[in-house]
């Protein structure tokens, strides 16, 4: 069904300022193009400081700028997770594949964020997991879990380890990986996370667990930092995309021609395995969320 539009409201910072509208509406949200918001501001859905704008105001600091969003039909996504650890402080639930953790790219209300905030009000996600990956998400109860989680996240005190099905059958049984990754330009998408030679240092250990007779390779990804679609750049970096991606191709970068949205399903990647000190009580919580089902 659809539902009844939303209102997105921000508050322009002093980086913006002189810039027109236009511009900074099509570099900050690249998901659409300048024409589209263009056609937007025509159709007099977006307003600053209260006044219906039209696109080549110059910005000021402190301006209200609000997308009052007309309704629109979400996509279908399932509508169920798995609890693996509940008390206090923290939430961690097994999230199914397909289901968006937070809202954006259409999605709103089809969230794993709604859905576990309708069980536990106060739970907020400590990090995401993209739409078509399954496995564990952590939430935090409290303000003060959260900020330990957060601080500790990329840090060698929480593991984290992935199993993924990759293009082409591996020749060697374990990789290091230390591609860096950075934002590169995409005709599409206007920019988009990607193998990039003077990006952010990035480290992962890949290991075979099965060569399988189609010609893929099931891997256990560990992550020793945690950057955007991290275990999908660095294995196709290395000749193994994951089957199905339809972002990224054989070198780490995105395809020029995308076969679908970069959102879209279509590949098993899964978060198996969180190792993480207790926020409160220090002590080692091991979480795991099967897999069988999917390799």
């Amino acid at each position: 069904m659809p539902n009844q539009g939303f209102a997105y409201t921000s508050i322009i910072g002093p980086e913006h300022q002189g810039q027109t509208l236009l511009s900074h509406l099509a570099a900050r949200y690249s998901h659409s193009t300048p024409q589209t918001w263009q056609q937007r501001l025509d159709n007099g859905e977006i307003t600053l400081n209260g006044i219906p704008a039209v696109g080549p105001e110059l910005l000021v600091t402190g301006q209200t700028l609000i997308w009052n969003r007309p309704p629109w039909t979400e996509p279908e996504t399932p509508q169920h997770f798995d609890i693996l650890y509940d008390d206090a402080d923290l939430l961690a639930v097994h999230k199914p594949s397909g289901l968006p953790t937070l809202p954006g790219g259409g999605f709103l209300h089809n969230t794993l964020l709604r859905l576990v905030q309708d069980h536990t009000p106060s739970a907020n996600p400590v990090h995401r997991l993209g739409r078509a990956t399954s496995g564990i998400v952590l939430f935090a109860k409290t303000t003060q879990a959260a900020a330990n989680l957060t601080a500790n996240w990329n840090t060698p005190k929480i593991q984290k380890i992935y199993r993924a099905l990759a293009q082409h059958t591996a020749q060697h049984s374990e990789y290091e990986i230390n591609t860096p990754i950075g934002l590169v330009p995409h005709p599409r998408l206007g920019s988009v996370w990607a193998a990039l030679p003077n990006g952010k240092q990035a480290k992962s250990i890949a290991r075979v667990l099965t060569r399988t007779a189609q010609g893929h390779t099931v891997f256990e990804v560990s992550l020793h930092s945690g950057r955007p679609h991290q275990i999908r750049i660095h294995l196709a970096s290395i000749g193994h995309p994951l089957v199905g991606d339809p972002l990224y191709g054989p070198t780490g970068h995105p395809l020029e021609h995308l076969p679908g949205l970069p959102g879209d399903g279509g590949y098993l990647l899964h978060a198996q395995y969180l190792t993480f000190p207790h926020p409160s009580t220090g002590r080692t919580i091991h979480l795991k969320a099967d897999a069988f089902h999917l390799f």
